[in-house]
């Protein structure tokens, strides 16, 4: 990264002594958000985080997008490059101009329903982890925008440097999910959460296994219990977005 400057190496070090000293995330973000759009310089920012359960979409300024651009949103946003980078693809940081020229963002339905009433003739987004939610990882999508002139490479660098430092500041601060705590169950347990997951029922969970449904009922009440959930639709979740079997732990 270039030389900053004095100023803007202080906007940087802002942002990160407030991660450094969060306690949560919903008291974190009003501080955040202020500080992330001097230090990456915008005149609005967007902060989504998916899954969401409340369906959060938290602006500055507040009520930046009105419930008719929210909806053009929702319908438009799968032909937006940008949007599909962040949310299903890398998610580092990427200037609008990258993808798109002038003309190829005005002719976006997006840019006249949603982009262009909010000023945004230039943007600045990226993507990182948010920790868990509903037992899935979570993704905080951030775009800053722009009326004036486009981001530029330090501006790109500066966001680079923050990404990391936001995505390990929110795995920090969210509870983990159901599956960060596969490591603990037994290789028994651990057994009975993958046929689970694949649909069979006690009975042929046991049969599988040669052992009694009595045991199979013992095997998910501790499992549930290692991964904090309630039942055997978020056990099953839980297994299934762990992704690989944990490494086996000893037999019980």
């Amino acid at each position: 990264m270039r030389a900053a400057g004095e100023a803007g190496l202080r906007r940087i070090l802002a942002v990160l002594d407030l991660l450094i000293d969060a306690a949560d995330e919903d008291s974190l973000l009003p501080a955040l958000l202020p500080l992330l759009l001097r230090a990456v310089p915008g005149d609005s920012i967007a902060w989504t985080p998916r899954p969401d359960p409340a369906n959060r979409l938290i602006t500055l300024p507040s009520g930046l997008l009105t419930p008719d651009a929210l909806d053009a949103f929702a319908r438009e946003s799968a032909d937006d490059a940008l949007v599909v980078h962040t949310t299903a693809g890398a998610g580092s940081p990427m200037r609008r101009s990258t993808l798109h020229s002038r003309g190829e963002y005005h002719a976006l339905a997006a840019y006249a329903d949603v982009y262009r009433p909010i000023g945004a003739e230039h943007q600045l987004a990226m993507a990182f982890p948010g920790g868990w939610a509903e037992g899935v990882p979570r993704r905080v999508c951030l775009a800053v925008n722009r009326s004036g002139s486009d981001f530029s490479d330090d501006d790109v660098a500066t966001a680079a440097l923050l990404r990391s430092r936001l995505g390990h500041a929110l795995n920090r601060l969210a509870p983990p999910g159901p599956a960060a705590a596969l490591h603990l169950v037994t290789r028994r347990e651990s057994a009975v959460l993958r046929l689970l997951a694949h649909g069979f029922t006690n009975q042929q969970i046991a049969s599988r296994l040669a052992i009694s449904p009595r045991t199979v009922d013992k095997h998910l009440e501790h499992a549930y219990a290692k991964l904090r959930v309630g039942g055997r639709v978020e056990a099953a979740n839980a297994w299934l977005t762990g992704g690989a079997p944990p490494r086996p732990g000893p037999a019980r």
